[in-house]
C-alpha cells in the first residue's frame, strides 16, 4: 500500500475515532487498518493516535498531520480530474453539518434532486443545534446561523435569514390574533434559551431606530429548536423563527403568520469550511447547490 492510501486510512480513523468504524466504512479488515496506521507512524517517527480499549483519539502531532492530509487529499481530487474533458463524474463522501430545521425542512427533502445530478456522491449529514468542531470532527463544511466568532476558518456569508412571527390556529382560537405591539401584553411567547437559568430575550422588533425586545409572559421555556416549534404548534405561544424553518408549516396552515411589520432582526447565515488552497470538487458542487436552494429564504 502506498503512502497516499495510508493517509486516507489515517484520516478515516481520526474522523471516526475508531479502527472498527474506519474498517467498516473502507470495507477492510480491522487488523489491516491498525497495521497501516502503525506503519505510517513509523515512517513519520511520531505517534498519531492515542489508543485505549474504548476510544481512539488524535495526538497533537496527529491533528497537525490530519489537517495536512486533508489538504493533500483534497488537492489530489482536483489533480485527478483537471485534464479530463467534458462532464466529469464527481464522487466521494462529504461530511456536513447544519441546523436541524434547515436539514429537516429544506435540504433533506431536496436531496433526491442532488443525488440525481451526482449519483456517486455520499453524504454524511449531521444536524444539531450545537456548534461542532469542524476540524476535529472531520467536517468538509458546516452551515451556521448567527454572528460568527473568529475561528481561523473560511466563512462565506450567504445572506440573512428572513424572520417571521408565527402562532397556531389553536392559539388564535383561544387568545385571538395580535394586531399591534400593544396587544402583546395579553398574549404568550414561547421562550427560547441556550442554557436554562439564563433570561429569555422577549419579543424582538424594530422600533424605528433599532432592534429592541419586549418582555412577555410565557408558560414554557425550551432550549432546542424542535421543541420551540413544537410548543408553537401545540398552541402554547408566539414564536419568532427564520422563514426557512416555518415554510412547510405555513404551507399546510398548521402555523399562521402574525404581526408582519414587527419582525425580529434577520439572522446571518454562512458556510464555514477549512482554510485550504483547493477544495474537493464534490464539496464545491454541494456548496453551490446548497446556495441555490437557499436563495428564496435569504435576503
Amino acid at each position: 500500500m502506498n503512502k497516499l492510501d495510508m493517509m486516507k486510512i489515517f484520516v478515516r480513523v481520526a474522523e471516526t475515532e475508531s479502527f472498527t468504524k474506519a474498517a467498516e466504512s473502507l470495507n477492510m479488515p480491522k487488523a489491516s487498518i491498525s497495521t497501516y496506521v502503525q506503519r505510517l507512524e513509523t515512517l513519520l517517527g511520531t505517534q498519531l493516535l492515542h489508543r485505549t480499549t474504548r476510544k481512539v483519539t488524535v495526538t497533537q502531532d496527529g491533528m497537525t498531520f490530519y489537517e495536512r492530509c486533508k489538504d493533500l487529499l483534497s488537492d489530489m481530487d482536483d489533480v485527478e480530474t483537471m485534464f479530463q474533458s467534458g462532464e466529469v463524474s464527481v464522487s466521494g463522501r462529504i461530511r456536513i453539518d447544519m441546523p436541524t430545521s434547515l436539514a429537516k425542512n429544506v435540504v433533506v427533502p431536496k436531496l433526491p434532486e442532488f443525488f440525481k445530478l451526482h449519483p456517486d456522491i455520499e453524504i454524511e449529514l449531521s444536524s444539531t443545534d450545537r456548534k461542532v468542531d469542524l476540524i476535529r470532527e472531520g467536517f468538509d463544511c458546516v452551515v451556521r446561523v448567527g454572528t460568527l466568532t473568529d475561528s481561523g476558518l473560511v466563512a462565506k456569508r450567504l445572506g440573512n435569514y428572513s424572520m417571521i412571527n408565527c402562532v397556531s390556529p389553536a392559539y388564535i382560537k383561544k387568545y385571538g390574533i395580535p394586531k399591534k405591539l400593544e396587544d402583546l401584553n395579553k398574549h404568550l411567547l414561547v421562550h427560547y434559551v441556550s442554557n436554562f437559568g439564563s433570561r429569555p430575550d422577549g419579543f424582538e422588533y424594530f422600533n424605528g431606530e433599532k432592534y429592541t425586545s419586549l418582555k412577555m409572559k410565557g408558560v414554557i421555556t425550551v432550549n432546542s429548536i424542535d421543541a420551540y416549534t413544537s410548543a408553537c404548534l401545540a398552541g402554547l405561544g408566539i414564536i419568532q423563527v427564520p422563514l426557512v424553518g416555518a415554510a412547510m408549516y405555513l404551507k399546510d396552515k398548521s402555523l399562521v403568520e402574525v404581526l408582519p411589520k414587527l419582525k425580529a432582526e434577520p439572522m446571518p447565515i454562512s458556510l464555514i469550511y477549512p482554510q485550504r488552497r483547493n477544495m474537493a470538487r464534490r464539496v464545491r458542487v454541494f456548496m453551490e447547490w446548497l446556495e441555490e436552494i437557499l436563495k428564496s429564504y435569504i435576503k
